[in-house]
């Protein structure tokens, strides 16, 4: 989330401004205009806040060079024009001007010692500056930064955090704003803490689980394009010399052939296995292909069962730092479902469940049912809960339930996995082992025409 700045004149032709938050220029300016008819003002500009680099001089000394944030040019020339500098230039930065993401082990790192340090009652001030001395990632130091500026400033800490969005992850942002309003801060920061570990080790095992196989399976192809490519066709080569009848070896024989029609087909043969690759990272990148990804990933035996019950234990353990039986908790459901991290699942507790509460007065459990999204277990255990009154209490159970079994069944995948690739490297290796021991059967017709042949193609003349 980027801030603008938005100028306008009044009917009675008084200058007016103010700051909103949006995420890119086109949405601020919608914005600045809604607010513009609503208050009664024409809009004069509106300003993206960015970064500015600028060279300055005093006196006799070297040049200096800088970079600040400003909304406009004329600011910054401005401000350095008051501390006693000579403005050389100031020229808006080209590239680097939209937020990084920081990465996830720097994240973890911030809030669990907050979390740890806000237990030991250290004001939360003061644990801001002391992480933002010690935080080596620019995209997170600079964030906290901000932040801890803001929070002085008396602004709303949830739409402080929610800004910076961009460099936390939109679940982290979410709950950091709102663990300053929940009067249990430790907890909150806990709570996001052991989900962010939670999630980092589920992708950290699920990439070991598929990366070894996917390069064992890639490194087995390129042998075997090679094999097909370069070794049969110089031994076609060196049995058409010596005038071997080839249909007498079946095996050899097609695969001769087929190496003819792979190195004339070779080109095409890789357009068409790439291109749909190319196109479905494209698609999937964009939000329709997430959706439809997240919505049929879930059932992909052994890997989609394991994902969609990680996306429960998600969105259970977040329910469960958030929730706190008043009816403001449609806000906390709508919440959890942005942070289970799958959209479809998203998509469809924000369009069936949230709308059968609000409209219809349904139940939870029977809101959470009509999704199709939850497991039967789930469903029977926040039953229970909505029974007994330990909804919240229930939601902890899950997670940890879900917890507890996909560790174990990531286990087991990653071994049905590397059974499925050493199944896969047997066949191939087999196949090959055949047609070379057929191939090494073929003989010439007359013994003496083999040497010669067989000299000439090892020379390569």
């Amino acid at each position: 989330m980027a801030d603008f700045r938005v100028e306008g004149i009044t009917l009675s032709g008084k200058p007016v401004g103010g700051v909103i938050t949006a995420e890119t220029k086109g949405i601020a300016k919608k914005k600045a205009s809604d607010l513009a008819r609503d208050k009664k003002f024409k809009i004069t500009g509106v300003f993206e806040r960015a970064n500015w680099i600028y060279r300055v001089q005093k006196g006799t000394e070297k040049p200096l060079d800088g970079e600040q944030k400003a909304y406009t040019k004329d600011e910054v020339r401005i401000a350095l024009e008051k501390m006693g500098y000579k403005v050389l230039y100031v020229r808006k930065k080209l590239f680097g001007n939209k937020q990084k993401a920081a990465p996830a082990v720097d994240i973890i790192a911030f809030v669990r010692i907050s979390a740890d340090l806000m237990r030991q009652k250290l004001p939360y001030n003061e644990v801001l500056q002391l992480l933002v001395n010690d935080a080596s990632n620019p995209a997170l130091r600079d964030a906290l930064k901000e932040i801890n500026a803001e929070l002085k400033q008396g602004k709303d800490s949830e739409k402080v955090f929610v800004k910076q969005a961009a460099v936390f992850g939109k679940f982290t942002a979410n709950m950091l704003g709102l663990a300053s309003k929940s009067g249990n801060m430790a907890e909150i920061y806990d709570s996001t803490a052991k989900f962010l570990e939670r999630n980092a080790e589920f992708k950290r095992n699920l990439k070991s689980a598929l990366i070894m196989p996917i390069v064992t399976l890639f490194v087995l192809g390129i042998a075997i394009m090679f094999y097909v490519a370069y070794i049969f066709p110089k031994t076609a080569e060196a049995f058409i010399k010596m005038g071997v009848d080839m249909a007498a070896y079946p095996m050899t024989n097609a695969a001769l052939h087929f190496s003819a029609w792979f190195l004339d087909n070779v080109i095409i043969i890789i357009i068409v296995l790439a291109a749909p690759v190319i196109a479905a990272m494209q698609f999937f990148r964009t939000e329709r292909g997430q959706f439809m990804m997240d919505q049929y990933i879930i059932k992909v035996p052994v890997v989609g069962t394991l994902l969609h019950k990680t996306a429960i234990e998600i969105f259970c353990r977040v329910f469960y730092a958030l929730y706190s039986g008043s009816g403001e908790n449609i806000d906390i459901i709508r919440m959890s479902s942005e942070a289970c991290g799958n959209k479809y699942m998203e998509s469809q507790i924000k369009k069936i469940a949230i709308p059968l509460m609000l409209e219809k007065g349904k139940g939870l459990t029977d809101a959470f049912e009509a999704t199709g999204v939850f497991t039967k277990t789930a469903i029977s255990r926040f039953s229970s809960g909505a029974e007994t009154g330990t909804v919240r209490n229930t939601a902890q159970q899950l997670a940890e339930y879900y917890e507890k079994e996909t560790t174990y069944k990531l286990r087991n995948a990653i071994e049905v996995i590397q059974l499925a690739v050493q199944m896969i490297i047997m066949l191939a290796l087999t196949g090959l082992t055949l047609v070379s021991s057929e191939t090494a059967a073929v003989s010439p017709k007359r013994p003496g025409q083999f040497i010669i042949p067989v000299l000439h193609w090892l020379l390569g003349s």
